[in-house]
């Protein structure tokens, strides 16, 4: 089979084009957790629906020798993990920047746009979604939380009602606590966010039931 052929676009990605015939399909766009890369979410790309145009992004930091991140950590912070949020914000927009890039270059629908985010990445989906209300049709949150701190002033006053959330940690992470989960399910609830949120006996990753249960959850929210 023919390699589809990449566009030019601000961040190094992969594209898994939909095969529905759509003149103007709907896309879901990856971001992978740090140290990571944009083939690793991809490998979840043959598992999901035919009618969605997949890109899978690299962050833009790189990690010496290997891997990137959409912003810095320092796991030697007096209180433990400390976000660049400056970092953080700059890729927050630059995602934005190549999402409606795609939207032009691959001749998406701009209005069923998706991201699926795992860790990091998640981190990031959250931060597009509630920065830019409407922008965003539906979320898939995986193994990450709501950082305040990337978010605009005012941002609860936002109507938020069109945006659609799937949520779910591993009950035993160790990376990320499975309280700041729940916490940003809580959050997405006083926000009224249409969201589901579930938690799974794993730790750090995606098992594969979770991936079956946010396969099931994606029918009809694209």
């Amino acid at each position: 089979m023919q390699e589809p052929t990449l566009k030019e676009l601000p961040l190094k990605h992969l594209i898994r084009p939909d095969t529905s015939g759509d003149p103007k399909p709907p896309a879901l766009f990856m971001m992978h957790g740090y140290g990571s890369d944009e083939a690793d979410l991809f490998s979840f790309a043959p598992a999901l629906p035919k009618d969605l145009f997949v890109i899978s992004l690299r962050a833009p930091y790189a990690l010496p020798p290997y891997g990137n991140a959409w912003y810095a950590i320092n796991f030697d912070a007096p209180r433990g993990k400390w976000n660049d949020v400056g970092q953080a914000l700059k890729s927050r927009d630059l995602l934005l920047q190549t999402i409606e890039e795609a939207i032009g270059a691959y001749g998406l629908d701009p209005n069923r746009i998706s991201l699926l985010g795992f860790s990091q990445g998640s981190i990031l989906s959250y931060a597009l979604a509630l920065s830019h209300p409407g922008r965003i049709k539906a979320v898939i949150a995986l193994s990450g939380y709501i950082d305040r701190e990337m978010l605009p002033p005012g941002f609860q006053e936002k109507d938020l009602s069109s945006l659609q959330v799937y949520a779910s940690h591993g009950s035993s992470d160790m990376v990320i606590p499975v309280g700041w989960a729940r916490q940003s399910a809580d959050l997405l609830q006083t926000l009224g966010v249409s969201h589901k949120y579930e938690e799974f006996p794993a730790g750090h990753g995606v098992s594969p039931e979770n991936l079956a249960s946010f396969k099931s959850w994606m029918q009809g929210k694209y």
